[in-house]
């Protein structure tokens, strides 16, 4: 079996400021810089599973925005596939916290709408939309619309309609922040399933110690404001993952290393452990 890399994305020294209402310039984010290569068996990109973890307000989302093209650094650069990144484009697709489906289309049509907007014919939107739906659970809500689904239903439907345009970047920005405990659980399970049958990059942001070490294969672990990239962890465990994997020994050890390296970092803000 053939194995060989390439590097997708490559993000050298972003930089970024705001300036608050008052006037007063805040660095966000400081010297961000990690590069995400591709793996590739059999002619098959397989991605990477990658985690920003650090307390709130700590930059992660910004750094997250600037590489969907939302937001512009003051310096640095992000390239992927060798192209810098100029605003936001077809081969990224972001998934927010808030829900953003359209309220008027169906659970369908919503996960058609980036295909359509793209030029794709009716019966492969029709078929990539049937898939999908079959992947993330929402068989039998097909014609079903956004404000009769719950939290979790919807958020399935923001997943379902980013994957339908096949990114090469699915970018993730604390997408489970405003669900309960219970469904928190249910979609991080749901999310590492059609990870693994659709193999895209995803890029998770999070400030939930346990939720990072769940999903990632790698974790970058972000200080306080002005974020900077303090280190990264190779999380060890292989997939497909159960909800067992939580009552591991080895599990608990990494979380508790993880959880420890973000109380020494300097600054203040939250993080989370558990759901």
């Amino acid at each position: 079996m053939r194995t060989e890399r390439k590097v997708k994305l490559q993000v050298s020294n972003l930089c970024k400021s705001f300036v608050s209402p008052e006037g007063k310039r805040i660095e966000a984010v400081r010297d961000v810089s990690f590069e995400i290569e591709d793996l590739f068996k059999n002619e098959r990109d397989i991605g990477e599973f990658r985690v920003f973890l650090g307390p709130s307000g700590c930059g992660k989302s910004t750094v997250l925005r600037m590489i969907a093209g939302l937001e512009f650094p003051d310096k640095g650069s992000i390239l992927l596939q060798g192209q810098p990144v100029s605003g936001p484009g077809r081969d990224r697709g972001m998934v927010f916290q808030k829900y953003a489906s359209f309220d008027w289309m169906t659970v369908r049509k919503n996960i058609e709408y980036g295909m359509k907007i793209n030029g794709v014919d009716e019966k492969t939107r029709e078929a990539v939309a049937r898939k999908l739906i079959q992947d993330v659970g929402l068989s039998g809500f097909e014609n079903s619309y956004p404000q009769h689904l719950s939290g979790g239903m919807q958020q399935r439907v923001a997943i379902a309609r980013t994957l339908a345009i096949n990114p090469e970047l699915v970018l993730m920005d604390e997408p489970f922040g405003a669900l309960d405990a219970q469904t928190r659980g249910e979609m991080q399970l749901l999310l590492t399933d059609i990870w693994e049958k659709n193999a895209s990059t995803i890029l998770f942001v999070t400030h939930d110690v346990e939720e990072a070490v769940f999903l990632a294969d790698r974790i970058y672990i972000m200080t306080s404001r002005p974020g900077t990239i303090l280190e990264e962890h190779e999380v060890p465990f292989e997939r497909p993952r159960s909800i067992a994997l939580k009552e591991n020994h080895s599990f608990h050890e990494l979380q508790n290393t993880i959880l420890d390296r973000l109380r020494k970092a300097s600054g203040r803000g939250q993080v989370r452990v558990g759901i």
